[in-house]
């Protein structure tokens, strides 16, 4: 290999390097800091009492973010149950009449 060459693939080998190194870096860092990123400080204050009342306020805490986490699913599953369904009944009702229509004397094709 020519000297060029060789430049080119020690730079590439110490990208690869660098990255892998960036990428393991911010790995620690994200790990180190689990244990503050675990839970905001009211709920881990809060499992940090030995009291029942600092229990109960942390679950109540959670049960509460829960709630808040589901309410826009509800939301919108509610809304599209209600125009799924209504437009059914509208599809319904329109067959009804088309074929109410095809049925009056008028508009019977008589076999001849």
């Amino acid at each position: 290999m020519n000297h060029r060459k060789q430049s080119m693939l020690a730079r590439a080998r110490g990208a690869i390097f660098s990255r892998h190194a960036i990428t393991l870096l911010v790995l620690v860092a994200v790990l180190a800091a689990a244990t503050t990123a675990m839970a905001c400080p009211t709920c881990k204050d809060g499992l940090a009492g030995a009291d029942a009342s600092s229990q109960a306020m942390a679950r109540g805490y959670f049960y509460s973010i829960l709630f808040m986490m589901a309410m826009p699913f509800v939301i919108i599953g509610t809304f599209g149950g209600a125009a799924y369904y209504s437009i059914r009944r509208a599809r319904e009702q329109q067959a009804k009449t088309d074929q109410n229509r095809t049925n009056e004397p008028g508009n019977r094709k008589e076999n001849v």
